[in-house]
């Protein structure tokens, strides 16, 4: 822990020098990102420890699990934000795993459609339980009220990004 407080400290340094309080946005920006990657390093640890299963895997198995009839792969691609060719390749490892089936609905051999196997359900709901509990346990410092208080204020900072994405951003 101390050494990812001392990346954090690092980062701050960079950006406003040793004494700065300048580039507040930025300053802002770059905790935000610092504590994305802090938390899910030590996700993706957690998952690999405990699950064999890699933040990719459980992200692809959470989509499925939300769409019971499953998903076609190109849909999978956009939800999970991974190339179509790297969500394949997770279908592929995950299917020889017994986790995941592809199907071919109605007979049409141009459309395949990833579903999680029972298996795969199983699998999924013990590492979103876990999951679930794994970030409670990294924010038990935290009072429930800044919690809250947290999550209406970063919505308050998405929407302003939203609101002034440049045009590339859509395509």
């Amino acid at each position: 822990m101390a050494e990812a407080e001392a990346i954090d400290v690092d980062l701050e340094i960079i950006v406003q020098g040793a004494h700065g309080r300048s580039k507040p946005e930025l300053r802002l920006w770059l905790r935000m990102l610092s504590t994305t990657k802090l938390i899910s390093q030590e996700i993706r640890r957690r998952l690999r420890a405990e699950f064999g299963a890699t933040l990719p895997q459980f992200d692809l198995m959470a989509q499925l699990y939300r769409e019971k009839d499953g998903l076609r792969l190109g849909e999978l691609s956009k939800r999970t934000m991974v190339t179509n060719g790297n969500v394949t390749g997770l279908v592929e490892r995950l299917e020889a795993d017994g986790y995941v089936e592809r199907v071919t609905p109605q007979g049409d051999r141009r459309v395949t459609v990833a579903k999680l196997t029972e298996a795969g359900a199983t699998l999924f709901a013990a590492m979103a339980a876990a999951h679930e509990g794994w970030l409670q346990d990294m924010m038990a410092d935290i009072d429930p009220h800044a919690v809250a208080a947290l999550w209406s204020d970063i919505g308050t900072v998405k929407a302003s990004a939203s609101n002034h994405l440049s045009g590339a951003a859509f395509e």
